[in-house]
């Protein structure tokens, strides 16, 4: 279960983020979650202080005056947050710690009055309408709080679902152990891929290293199948090279749209895995 005073804890959580982006990357916007469009809906006469980047030469070619593109960008996005609760992610505080994460970004849109949406899908996806609101927020909490973990995990067929629910650019996280068929994923991937898509992986420690110490019973926790091993050197550098192939695969998949990838587990402090997310976004921002 949710530690529902890990509600309370959001307050120094969004604190401290703001703070830190804006000591690491200046001038950063008001919502550090806020996206950014491609293309220009208007233009108005430059001033004093305005980016050179955004200047329209074009126009400047035309009028010899100076004027500048105002984007889309300059809009926040609804956030969509799709949280896996296959059986999976029933192992010790994994799915725990996923939820904490799902809240904080969930609190950060909250605290400049955006709309946000925390899905849940396995077998099948649970798609709820984003909205406004601290008791909107509270509602999410109970919601997670009840959630019941089980089933696989359909990438592909549950984000095609929630796909087309998505009616305009939006950013949307995916919050999961990423423990499917990695052609399914890519699949995911893609389908979402119009979007300012960022990919969460979640991991207990066990499962990063497969440091068992020696003999151990396997039990999977979607099939219920088991396995008896013994985790040997060779057997955990197979692991975890299979393990890193898998991600490779995904990255490469995240490269080819533009979306992040982040892998965390558990025994990593939430706000900070919450700071790596944001102040990469921050870091691209100022890139494009």
């Amino acid at each position: 279960m949710i530690d529902t005073s890990f509600f309370k804890e959001l307050d120094r959580f969004s604190f401290m983020v703001r703070k830190r982006v804006s000591n690491a990357y200046s001038g950063s916007r008001r919502s550090i979650l806020k996206g950014r469009g491609m293309e220009p809906v208007s233009y108005r006469e430059y001033t004093q202080g305005d980016d050179f980047k955004i200047i329209d030469w074009k126009v400047y070619g035309r009028t010899e005056k100076l004027y500048v593109k105002e984007f889309e960008e300059e809009k926040s996005l609804t956030t969509h947050i799709l949280l896996d609760t296959s059986k999976s992610m029933d192992f010790r505080n994994k799915f725990e710690y996923a939820a904490m994460l799902a809240l904080g970004f969930a609190y950060l849109v909250t605290k400049d009055n955006e709309k946000f949406g925390v899905s849940t899908f396995g077998d099948e996806i649970n798609i709820t309408k984003p909205k406004r609101g601290r008791k909107y927020l509270s509602q999410t909490i109970n919601l997670l709080n009840d959630t019941a973990l089980s089933g696989k995990t359909r990438f592909d067929y549950c984000m095609e679902k929630y796909g087309n629910v998505i009616k305009s650019r939006s950013l949307v996280f995916v919050i999961s152990d990423f423990m499917a068929d990695a052609e399914a994923i890519r699949n995911a991937i893609f389908r979402l891929g119009d979007n300012e898509l960022v990919l969460i992986q979640v991991l207990d420690p066990l499962e990063k290293s497969l440091n068992l110490g020696g003999e151990a019973k396997l039990i999977d926790l979607e099939t219920d199948a088991r396995m008896d091993i013994y985790t040997s050197p060779r057997l955990r550098a197979e692991y975890e090279k299979r393990l890193n192939d898998h991600n490779a695969k995904i990255k490469e998949s995240c490269l080819a749209v533009g979306a992040d990838f982040h892998s965390f587990t558990t025994d990593k402090p939430v706000f900070d895995a919450i700071f790596d997310v944001v102040s990469q976004r921050e870091v691209r921002k100022k890139t494009r």
